[in-house]
């Protein structure tokens, strides 16, 4: 039985374009790696010896959709039903500044293997799904050890985004301790991340701030001095106990509420985060500031803020959250206040800012009564001559 027995492997787009390719064409990396840990797979690559030219040629004429996507590194799109899914030629790579290469294709899978980051990454299959592990990256797959390839120095070199890479696989993908000659390495070359844009720095962020646990991550890029140079002003002591925290109350992780626990910031400018990105976190830290109650915290702020910053402030305070937390946050956020404008109308109140003045006034007594006063009780507070009683 093939080592790979997952149902991409027999998916229609990848038989088509494994068969277009007549058998000289390898599943790499993430899919085959995930597909050994059983861990969810969500995009399929594929190498081969055979140059782009060839690789276009064979699947036009097997009526595959051939786009050269980033055909000077050796990459074709073929889009098979829709489907898209990556094929790259092996590749050697001939000279590196560390952030992007040039490279020279190969008919040598080890050679292609030796160019990648980590050794669990170096694993590919066959059409079949049998396993082809050049390097061994098997047995460090096995063992949950995120190691580089060759020389860590080197590796780091070719791309200093691969220090971030380090901590995010570890946190997905590592077992306890990490590897100590790239933590070594991580550490002396960490001010090449100075080079990177912000906008990759910021997607590893988000990816490594996403695993299940990356708190031990984080405390090793603190301790090596790679943490200071991405968040200037970060401080992970709060990250581990919210992550215990969100797992008994049993709540997703997300990465919002995590960046925001590490402190520091603001990130928007530093990550290159988009406006939705931004506008949650100041959701977050203004219902950290808060004196409001967390009901009414989730009435202002919505849910997930207003769960994100209790759960902050139990992480960093060290006492814990209150019992009926969700049932607060549950009753604040379903809320609905009962009166609008055209019922002030009705009741005789003027058109102009003393409408919405009073509508404001009318919410404020709404919100203390604990959300249960009524439509007819707050209409019933306003005179005959549209003015608010006391």
């Amino acid at each position: 039985m093939p080592e790979i027995d997952a149902p991409w492997v027999e998916a229609p787009v990848s038989r088509a374009v494994m068969d277009a390719l007549g058998g000289q064409a390898y599943f790499v990396g993430g899919c085959v790696r995930n597909a050994l840990l059983d861990a969810p797979v969500a995009d399929i690559d594929i190498a081969t010896p055979l140059v782009p030219e060839v690789v276009v040629a064979q699947l036009v004429a097997a009526d595959i959709k051939a786009i050269p996507t980033g055909i000077a590194h050796g990459t074709v799109t073929a889009v098979h039903e829709g489907e898209p899914i990556e094929v790259t030629t092996f590749r050697a790579d001939v000279e590196t500044d560390g952030r992007r290469a040039v490279v020279a294709f190969t008919p040598d899978i080890a050679v292609d293997a030796g160019r990648r980051d980590f050794t669990m990454n170096a694993l590919y299959a066959d059409r079949a799904g049998n396993l082809v592990d050049p390097l061994g990256g098997l047995s460090d797959l096995r063992a949950r050890k995120v190691r580089f390839i060759g020389r860590a120095h080197d590796r780091i070199r070719e791309d200093y985004l691969r220090i971030l890479r380090f901590f995010r696989f570890h946190a997905w993908y590592g077992a306890d301790g990490i590897d100590a000659e790239g933590l070594a390495a991580c550490a002396e070359l960490a001010d090449g991340l100075e080079t990177l844009a912000h906008e990759r720095i910021g997607w590893e962020i988000r990816k490594l701030l996403s695993a299940p646990d990356p708190a031990p991550a984080v405390a090793s890029m603190a301790a090596s001095g790679v943490l200071v140079r991405c968040l200037p002003g970060a401080d992970p002591s709060a990250l581990a106990p919210l992550v215990h925290l969100e797992g008994e109350a049993g709540v997703a992780c997300d990465w919002h509420r995590r960046l925001t626990a590490l402190g520091g910031g603001p990130w928007g400018k530093a990550l290159r985060l988009a406006n939705a990105e931004i506008k949650a976190l100041d959701a977050i830290r203004d219902a950290i500031q808060s004196t409001e109650s967390l009901e009414v915290q989730a009435y202002h702020r919505g849910p997930e803020a207003t769960l994100s910053a209790a759960l902050i402030l139990a992480a960093s305070t060290g006492q814990g959250v209150p019992k009926d937390l969700m049932e607060l946050i549950a009753l604040g956020a379903s809320a609905q206040f009962p009166v609008v404008a055209r019922d002030l109308l009705a009741r005789g109140v003027e058109q102009g800012p003393g409408l919405g003045a009073m509508l404001k006034q009318l919410e404020e007594r709404w919100i203390e009564s604990g959300f249960r006063l009524e439509k007819k009780d707050l209409l019933g507070e306003i005179d005959v001559g549209g003015s608010l009683g006391q």
